[in-house]
């Protein structure tokens, strides 16, 4: 502890964190072991875009500090996502139960409590679970977080990227796995030869490499990931009748078994708001806030292509109204790019057991201003239910650092009983919508010669049979001379180029002064889509 006083730093607390406007209360401040109740520890709604990061070893409490705020943001009238990787988040459906303890617990934290269900969505991934389907088309979720899904290198990477060119140029829907691998089949066979010889920078044996990894991911069951209807994520953005936010919690079980698919799928989702989100600017509350958990399943072994639309998705969806709060154990697990934009900081406690344990904690300790705590000492013992917080206040400025005794969450810390889950299931409204796959037709069945494009506007809709595979990519547009000074075309070819890797920066300079009817897809690779 430095040398104030106990007095001064509750003081500053206080002061620190007595705001005008909305804010999400967290807790009471601890000073040498004592909670003050009057030192309340809040973080402004308004903040909430500006990101943060919730850490801390496993066991010391951040999945229930999730819950805590996910309740407070949706009383008021903020919808939140939330991974629920642990099944522990269903319990938000379920009023708490009040005992000694947690009665103790919040009386000293000057907390009202009240037993309290919230509205809650439940989403499976693919129908793995319990919960509404949620799948995404291959051509909307796009080259670059598909070769993350694919572990592919930065050259196959830069190939597959050729590919789904080809696929938006010659109108070959890729709604599943098998769309992709057809048009690779046939790109790589004796009549897609002309064909790929006009994609330039493709080869046989790339395109070869990138099928076998489709193969094996059929094959270890991912199909069901992939396909259609698509889900919309501006359900994600709803509010109940009475005027809370819903909560979405995405079942996501097995984790440990498709780490890198789970945690990309994720940023598929951040990427089509952020496609499809129009800009709002500075907002009394954010109109959603995103929880990623298990963060640092994105950034490892992340290329640089997908690390560089990860800090732009997380730069500018702050315009947009959307909150994200990275979950992990070190901050050391999210790039230091990244890291500069989470203002909001919720640290649990830290172990060091180890000589990497120490480097991550000194490393953690960096990341924080000036503080009245020895930061070292009270991260490696703080509580369970404890946290090092500190936060933007509504000058945009950070709050002192405050070690915070947190508030407990109104609804059941743990799952709810699996018929209370089924049932809110089964009254949903996206049910109907999501319920049941459907197969249109698309690239398998057009390079197949089953299908035609479809003429009418159902999906299901006969259509005559196609007489001919897809003809080769004509050569692209010459393009306009550039005037003095350079052009927004041309800017925005060249950053796009940068972004999505030497396979396709020629094709895009290429595209640069036809925009509006060449670019289709954003700084993800991913692609606007119909809205079902």
């Amino acid at each position: 502890m430095a040398s104030k006083s106990a007095a001064e730093i509750v003081a500053n607390i206080t002061q620190g964190y007595t705001f005008d406007t909305p804010a999400i209360a967290l807790g009471a401040a601890l000073v040498e072991d004592q909670v003050y109740k009057d030192a309340q520890v809040r973080l402004p709604l308004a903040m909430m875009n500006r990101h943060g990061l919730v850490a801390g070893a496993t066991g010391t409490g951040k999945t229930v500090t999730l819950h805590m705020i996910a309740e407070q943001l949706s009383t008021a009238g903020v919808p939140v996502f939330m991974a629920d990787i642990k099944g522990d988040l269903s319990g938000l459906a379920t009023p708490g139960t009040a005992n000694d303890k947690l009665t103790a617990r919040t009386q000293s934290l000057g907390q009202e409590w009240a037993a309290k269900a919230f509205p809650v969505e439940f989403l499976a991934l693919g129908g793995d679970g319990n919960g509404v389907p949620v799948r995404a088309s291959i051509t909307s979720f796009g080259p670059i977080l598909l070769s993350r899904v694919l572990q592919l290198n930065e050259t196959q990477e830069s190939s597959l990227q050729l590919i789904f060119h080809y696929a938006d140029t010659q109108g070959l829907e890729l709604y599943d796995l098998k769309d992709l691998r057809a048009v690779i089949q046939f790109l790589t066979s004796d009549d897609g030869k002309a064909a790929l010889a006009e994609l330039g920078g493709l080869s046989k044996a790339t395109a070869g490499v990138i099928l076998r990894e489709l193969i094996t991911l059929e094959a270890q069951g991912m199909t069901k990931f992939f396909g259609m209807p698509e889900f919309d994520t501006a359900e994600l953005i709803r509010t109940a009748p009475d005027g809370r936010g819903v909560i979405t919690c995405l079942e996501l079980p097995n984790v440990q078994d498709k780490p890198m698919l789970f945690s990309t799928f994720l940023m598929w989702l951040l990427a089509d708001l952020f496609r499809d989100l129009p800009e709002v600017g500075d907002q009394d509350k954010p109109k959603l806030v995103f929880f990623l958990d298990e963060a640092h399943l994105l950034f490892k072994d992340a290329t640089k292509a997908f690390l560089a639309a990860i800090t732009q998705t997380v730069r500018l969806i702050r315009s947009k109204g959307v909150g994200i709060f990275f979950v992990t154990q070190t901050p050391k697990d999210v790039p230091s790019d990244v890291l500069a934009q989470l203002a909001n900081r919720v640290q649990h406690a830290l172990r060091a057991f180890t000589p990497d344990d120490a480097k991550a904690l000194k490393a953690t300790v960096s990341t924080f201003p000036v503080s009245d705590y020895d930061l070292e000492k009270t991260l490696t013992s703080a509580g369970i239910g404890e946290a090092v917080v500190t936060v933007m206040n509504e000058k945009g400025a950070p709050t002192p650092v405050a070690l915070t005794r947190l508030r407990a969450p109104e609804s059941v810390m743990g799952a709810s009983a699996e018929d209370v889950v089924k049932s809110t299931v089964a009254a949903s409204p996206l049910l109907t919508k999501y319920g049941t796959e459907v197969d249109p037709i698309s690239a398998y069945e057009k390079l197949q010669n089953k299908a035609a494009p479809p003429t009418g506007d159902s999906v299901g809709d006969p259509v005559p049979p196609m007489p001919a595979p897809p003809v080769p990519i004509p050569p692209p547009p010459a393009p306009i001379p550039q005037q003095q000074g350079g052009s927004l075309g041309a800017d925005v070819a060249g950053a796009l180029g940068g972004i999505l890797g030497g396979g396709l920066q020629s094709m895009v300079r290429s595209m640069g002064t036809n925009l509006g009817r060449n670019i289709m897809r954003d700084i993800f690779g991913t692609t606007s889509r119909r809205r079902r």
